[in-house]
């Protein structure tokens, strides 16, 4: 069934091209990417005899973001990264890109309502009053603004579009149709995994779908983050939500990205600039569940200067041994201790084990080095996340997925905290938070917690082990010459050892 989506693919591959030309956004995205003259005349003139197929997309939209809002909700989505770094792609086109993240065309408010009703099964005017036009439309809903009938309460009602999974899966299509192209045409890509990283993005986007689940991950993220100073999240309301449909509290405040509001308001942006990147450091480490959408059109700044969150769909989860490795990365860079970033590699296993790890930490100086030698204003975690990559490369390692998410929402992150504060020393700010996690993460009190979660394990299964045990050292011994030891020498060995194992963990509470 895949095979036969190829010719598909290949058309829609052409038009997206054409889409491109027809829009006017192909020059402006080579500028902005610096493509040498060469590129920029082969691009153009293989893509100009299809430019007919392209789509003319909304005249009104800047041409980037018309063209990507034309493709489809996939594009849309990797122009709102783009939009947060303007480093990358330009002051210029940033700006254009930037109105995709909720100032997209909204669907009729008539479907919305429609769809209202369908899904919590009641008559809208029983349960809503004064339901508003779309206040704001992004790639996969818009919001609406209504107030409850029973309570009076304001709240935000967010739709999904109308046959937006459809829409969505073709697009996703036409990317595995490229991995597919890419691992079969250069069989050195085969180690990224394309096809992994496509279903990665896709179960990550696929749940944003499904807006019980985006209700589930707010409220988990609103659990972890309640004590976080300056943060909040609006409140779920779970009796007037579903798959389509999720209401939430209102929360009043101005875009992240609309500096002069900000400073109208008396906010200082250098102060907004270091919490977005800490907050993001401190949910990503200490509690391994993080925003993974975190662009400028999904925060805001309340009137008592808190930062307001929304749009849940896209949530990050990593456990706690990988948050112990990106940590120590991380604090190694920030140390310049290259010897422990290339050792925490090779532990980790990101490295195979017969390369040479003193090369290797060489190789992180190369990367790190000239970053720190630069000023405040052009030092760059994406910068090094894209050295380190290319060094990585070179020393064989593959491409981590359940990293990408994490490694994408830092460059967002990085991208929203620079617009509001240019100046902003990324290390500098990082360097709490990642250093009080690795105290926390990595000390003798991290040691006993382990400690103890290993004593519960074992304590769980310690009836059945005495027999778990014998049953394996006699299935290696029916192959060796030696008879297998008595049973009951097996369970009088392994009581020791659970005795010990106690009464070593008992000694050390005590003395800590």
């Amino acid at each position: 069934m895949e095979d036969l989506k190829g010719p598909h693919n290949i058309f829609r591959m052409i038009r997206m091209g054409a889409t491109l030309e027809r829009t006017g956004a192909m020059p402006v995205v080579l500028e902005a990417f610096d493509a040498p003259r060469p590129l920029r005349i082969l691009a153009r003139t293989l893509v100009w005899p299809f430019k007919w197929l392209g789509k003319r997309g909304d005249l009104e939209l800047p041409p980037p973001a018309r063209a990507l809002s034309a493709l489809g909700p996939a594009y849309i989505k990797f122009g709102q990264v783009l939009s947060t770094r303007p480093d990358l792609v330009g002051n210029d086109l940033a700006l254009q890109l930037r109105i995709l993240q909720d100032k997209l065309p909204p669907f009729p408010t008539s479907a919305a309502k429609r769809m209202v009703e369908e899904e919590l099964g009641q008559p809208l005017e029983v349960i809503f009053d004064d339901f508003s036009e779309p206040v704001a439309a992004a790639s996969i809903a818009q919001v609406h603004k209504a107030r409850l009938r029973e309570t009076g309460d304001t709240v935000a009602i967010k739709v999904l579009r109308p046959r937006i999974e459809r829409a969505f899966q073709r697009d996703i299509d036409v990317f595995y149709f490229v991995a597919n192209f890419i691992e079969v045409f250069s069989p050195g890509s085969r180690r990224l995994k394309p096809r992994d990283v496509i279903e990665h993005f896709e179960g990550v986007v696929k749940g944003e779908l499904d807006l019980r689940l985006e209700s589930a991950s707010a409220s988990e993220f609103a659990a972890n983050t309640k004590d976080d100073a300056g943060f909040t999240l609006p409140k779920i309301i779970w009796e007037h939500s579903s798959r389509r449909v999720m209401t939430m509290s209102w929360a009043e405040g101005v875009p992240l990205g609309d500096n002069a509001a900000i400073d109208a308001l008396g906010h200082n942006r250098d102060e907004l600039g270091t919490r977005v990147l800490q907050l993001f450091l401190n949910h990503a480490l200490r509690d391994g569940f993080f925003h993974a959408d975190m662009h400028q059109g999904n925060l805001k700044v309340a009137p008592n200067g808190d930062i307001i969150a929304f749009d849940f769909g896209i949530m990050g989860h990593i456990d706690d041994y990988t948050r112990r490795v990106y940590a120590e990365i991380l604090y190694g860079f920030i140390k310049r201790d290259y010897k422990r970033v290339a050792e925490v590699h090779f532990e980790a296993g990101y490295v195979p084990a017969d390369r040479d790890v003193e090369e290797f930490a060489r190789a992180l100086r190369a990367v790190g080095e000239p970053i720190f030698g630069m000023d405040a204003s052009r030092i760059s975690m994406g910068k090094l996340l894209s050295y380190l990559f290319e060094v990585t490369e070179r020393f064989g390692m593959e491409t981590r997925t359940e990293l990408i998410l994490l490694q994408r929402t830092m460059v967002v992150v990085e991208g929203v905290a620079r617009s509001l504060s240019p100046q902003l020393n990324i290390w500098d700010v990082a360097h709490p938070i990642v250093e009080d996690y690795i105290k926390n993460a990595l000390g003798p009190r991290a040691l006993m917690n382990d400690l103890v979660k290993t004593l519960r394990v074992v304590a769980r299964f310690g009836p059945r082990l005495p027999n778990l045990v014998e049953k394996a050292l006699a299935a290696q011994a029916a192959s060796a010459v030696a008879p297998p030891p008595s049973r009951l020498g097996l369970k009088i060995a392994t009581t020791a050892i659970l005795s010990a194992s106690c009464a070593g963990l008992a000694a050390y509470l005590l003395l800590s």
